[in-house]
């Protein structure tokens, strides 16, 4: 989030980055928009931004909870498949968590994210209603209503995963950011702004030179489970 001036007022603007990972393996920033304010039509014309600029098919979106959010992906792309944020997941569950509770909350739940497949966690989904529910209720109830949008994880295996799962390239790419904007504390423009992040961007991705570990074993466990889409890029 960045302040820039506008009118003669200074408002509030976020960057939203869409990060993504090639056939190759490796890392790339798809788009930086900066906006006001995030909903679906927004998304929407991010979205429809991605697919005019060339990229034509994406095999799965790992994305927050916001409304609207699976139906505007599905609208652009309807073949791939929509998987809830853990980490997303897990810090909205935390809010509702007293903090004397949290450290034994948190271990207890890595036996569902962290469960070998859909049905087990279910099972450990139970066990953490039955042992923090009545404390917790709004915890373990956001896990139940957005189930079907977590449960394509468990499909995949372990290195697969741990792509999905962990948020060490956003939070990067952000420090990164902060570095080359703590000096300015207001942007006179969106532009400006956009600029400043865009040229930051360039410097990141040069350094993003190394594939994912086991990037074979992913490539080929995705071209299984893909392969009808992969079949014209491989």
């Amino acid at each position: 989030h960045y302040k820039v001036r506008e009118d003669g007022r200074i408002l509030n603007r976020a960057a939203y980055i869409v990060l993504g990972i090639t056939l190759d393996g490796t890392k790339d920033i798809l788009s930086i928009t900066i906006g006001a304010n995030e909903s679906s039509k927004f998304w929407l014309g991010i979205l429809n931004n991605l697919k005019n600029r060339g990229v034509n098919d994406v095999l799965f979106f790992c994305v927050d909870g916001l409304s609207g959010f699976k139906e505007a992906i599905n609208a652009v792309y309807p073949k791939a498949q929509v998987q809830r944020c853990i980490i997303h997941m897990l810090r909205n569950s935390f809010k509702y968590v007293s903090y004397k509770d949290l450290k034994k909350f948190s271990s207890d739940f890595k036996s569902v994210y962290r469960a070998p497949n859909e049905q087990v966690a279910l099972t450990e989904l139970e066990i953490m209603k039955d042992t923090w529910g009545k404390k917790y209720p709004y915890a373990i109830s956001s896990w139940e209503a957005n189930w079907d949008m977590v449960s394509p994880f468990f499909a995949f295996s372990e290195e697969i995963r741990k792509i999905m799962y962990t948020t060490n390239i956003i939070e990067g790419l952000n420090r990164q950011y902060r570095k080359v904007t703590k000096t300015k504390s207001v942007f006179p423009t969106d532009i400006s702004l956009e600029k400043m992040l865009y040229l930051a961007s360039i410097n990141v991705m040069k350094k993003w030179t190394q594939r994912y570990r086991n990037w074979d074993m992913v490539i080929n466990q995705l071209n299984i489970i893909y392969g009808d889409i992969l079949a014209q890029y491989l």
